[in-house]
């Protein structure tokens, strides 16, 4: 086997993981990881309106909703999140019945169409059995409700835990911009925890957190920068009103998912590329017969 310098097995790894995923329907994968996860989104807050009610903090759902969609470019985010808001505000006493189950059932949607699109990244066979992956993604979402609202539970209070600390301390009334920051790094810590709990779990076999932590930065680092690109296109370029009419709302945050699910993707053929070269690398360093997979 050929050695390469480090720009050499960053071509190759690019390269490599470029080319599986045209290989493995990487687009078509995209598309359905975009519209499925779309699909859960509604169920998914309506599921934390309702618990959150149950719970007797009515308000958590709304501000969840609003920490989700921080990280969406505010031209997406709007149409959508005010769509959710009215759905959010509908009482909800169904938490207890039938209509649950369905709620989860959909939602874990989302997480289904996610484990797929890993495995074809990882090249792995999924050999578990079909209830057994629907009741870890049933239990994602339940996690992930609750973290959810615990997480927006301190976010919301946190303002009025702080005006406590700057009445006892005045001092510290200079630190107060800090205040988006902390919002900012609790949703960015959410998305990389979620992202981490997606590459080890959700796919088949069995992978270290060094395995996965190269293509989840670069998964996070490509979608601060799609956000901000297609924010800016759509600001100052497209005019999805006049090509979509009523439908324009929806269309951009569809365009938005699948590019999110693309880039989602390319970070599990990252990760299973450099995988496969550092594997190579070894057995070349051992003498070992190689041959390319």
């Amino acid at each position: 086997m050929k050695k390469y310098g480090p720009v050499g097995k960053a071509y190759q790894v690019l390269a490599d993981a470029l080319g599986h995923f045209n290989t493995d329907d990487g687009y078509a994968v995209a598309s359905h990881v975009a519209l499925s996860s779309l699909m859960a989104l509604f169920p998914f807050l309506i599921f934390v309106a309702a618990f959150s009610g149950f719970l007797g903090l009515k308000q958590v759902a709304q501000s969840a909703s609003e920490l989700i969609f921080d990280v969406w470019p505010k031209q997406v985010a709007g149409p959508v999140s005010n769509e959710i808001q009215a759905v959010l505000t509908q009482p909800r006493g169904d938490l207890l019945t039938f209509g649950v189950v369905v709620t989860l059932w959909f939602s874990s949607n989302g997480i289904e169409a996610m484990r797929a699109g890993l495995n074809r990244a990882y090249r792995v066979r999924d050999m578990r059995s079909w209830y057994w992956c629907r009741a870890q993604s049933i239990l994602a979402v339940l996690i992930g409700t609750v973290v959810l609202i615990v997480s927006t539970f301190l976010i919301v209070f946190g303002p009025l835990a702080w005006e406590w600390v700057v009445h006892l301390a005045p001092v510290m009334e200079q630190f107060s911009y800090k205040a988006n920051i902390v919002r900012y790094g609790v949703t960015s810590l959410l998305l990389l925890i979620a992202l981490l709990a997606a590459h080890l779990y959700l796919p088949a076999g069995q992978r270290r957190l060094w395995d996965v932590l190269p293509g989840i930065i670069l998964t996070m680092v490509l979608w601060i920068v799609a956000g901000a690109a297609f924010g800016a296109y759509l600001a100052r370029w497209a005019n999805y009103v006049s090509l979509y009419a009523g439908l324009a709302g929806i269309m951009t945050a569809i365009i938005f998912m699948y590019l999110t699910a693309v880039i989602f993707i390319l970070g599990g053929e990252f990760n299973a590329s450099l995988m496969r070269v550092r594997r190579l690398s070894r057995r070349n360093e051992q003498g070992s017969p190689v041959t390319d997979e």
